[in-house]
């Protein structure tokens, strides 16, 4: 009899069918819920929001392992983990940057990490190496050297102790896991909250943990229904979207976000989001009315169905040369010229940053 799911680590029972672990007979490997995610891409339980964030930190804290901090370099933003060195005291860290294949084939690896680095002392957060990696759904030869950065990683850094796997829902680490242990064990889906407990996996002479997603609630994946995360979670590499905007202009994202320009001459807009997400754009005059007529209609997918339901942000003036609007879990804007005003407006809790240009 196994004591937990083989697929999302939580602890078996066949008393309450309505409840997390659930089984018709305990002799099963998988818990129901991962039985119809696996099979059906179906999610009978929402975890969407991720695990409480301080068990899994605590449970993390408790193991003598090195931690590997999976990081989404496409939602870069969300699955930043603020003072993540004094959460997880005196444990070393390799961040390993993930869905490299998504982001445009011009960047090169020197500027993400300078891009990164720079991010990483601007939080006060230090790890011990950082890797590059992309292609992890394929199977073909850059996704092996991928994988062979991280093998040789685990072996130049365990020093006798475990690995632990971790980051923000949706990050990659289970698919990491199955490439590595050449199985389909841990269920993976593009639905955040998959994992629900620490799935050790045995190795020669040492574990290797699988991790519960860490809760964001301030990212868009952890509000949007299920049915629209293939719409904004992008698989294939992004088209940037290239605006020149000479007037006041008003661009929607679906119907999840809309950034308002307000310019002084010659502005540029370049849009980085899923191929999927539509980006509508118009007049910043005409935009309001359009957003009252066709929000849940032409501007889908949508949480809101007003605009009184949403937040608003100010960007502050821009001091670089470019500057990136990220809306958390959705992807940015990079604008620049001749910009006066920028706003922002999303569903009321999710988080807007405003950065140095990444691209």
């Amino acid at each position: 009899m196994t004591k937990y799911c083989k697929g999302c680590g939580i602890a078996l029972q066949n008393d309450d069918p309505q409840g997390l672990g659930y089984v018709p007979a305990l002799d099963a490997s998988y818990c129901q819920r991962c039985y119809k995610i696996r099979h059906y891409d179906q999610v009978t339980i929402s975890m969407q929001q991720g695990i409480e964030s301080n068990q899994t930190l605590e449970k993390i804290n408790k193991i003598d392992g090195i931690v590997f901090w999976v990081v989404d370099l496409f939602t870069f933003e969300a699955s930043m983990i603020s003072r993540l060195n004094q959460k997880l005291p005196g444990k070393e860290i390799i961040m390993i940057l993930t869905k490299r294949d998504v982001l445009p084939k011009t960047l090169q690896d020197e500027k993400i990490l300078r891009f990164v680095r720079q991010r990483l002392q601007e939080e006060n957060i230090n790890v011990k190496d950082i890797l590059i990696c992309g292609h992890l759904l394929k199977h073909d030869e850059k996704s092996t050297q991928n994988l062979m950065k991280i093998v040789q990683a685990i072996q130049t850094y365990r020093q006798g102790q475990d690995v632990i796997f971790m980051g923000v829902a949706n990050a990659g680490k289970s698919t990491i896991l199955n490439r590595l242990m050449a199985s389909k064990d841990l269920t993976i889906s593009r639905h955040p909250g998959t994992t629900l407990d620490l799935v050790p996996i045995e190795q020669d002479g040492y574990t290797i943990f699988d991790s519960p997603g860490i809760e964001n609630r301030h990212s868009m994946l952890s509000i949007l229904n299920p049915r629209d995360l293939k719409t904004v979670i992008p698989t294939k590499p992004i088209r940037p979207f290239v605006s020149q905007a000479f007037e006041d202009q008003s661009y929607a994202v679906g119907g999840l976000a809309r950034l308002d320009v307000v310019v002084n001459g010659k502005a540029s807009v370049v849009g980085y989001f899923s191929r999927s997400l539509p980006i509508h754009r118009g007049k910043l005059s005409t935009a309001d009315a359009l957003w009252q007529k066709h929000l849940n209609e032409m501007l889908v997918p949508c949480v809101d169905t007003s605009l009184l339901t949403m937040h608003t942000y100010h960007a502050p003036m821009i001091r670089e040369e470019k500057m990136d609007v990220v809306i958390h879990g959705l992807g940015w804007f990079c604008i620049s010229g001749a910009i006066q005003d920028v706003y922002v407006r999303v569903h009321k809790g999710i988080q807007v940053s405003f950065r140095k240009a990444m691209i």
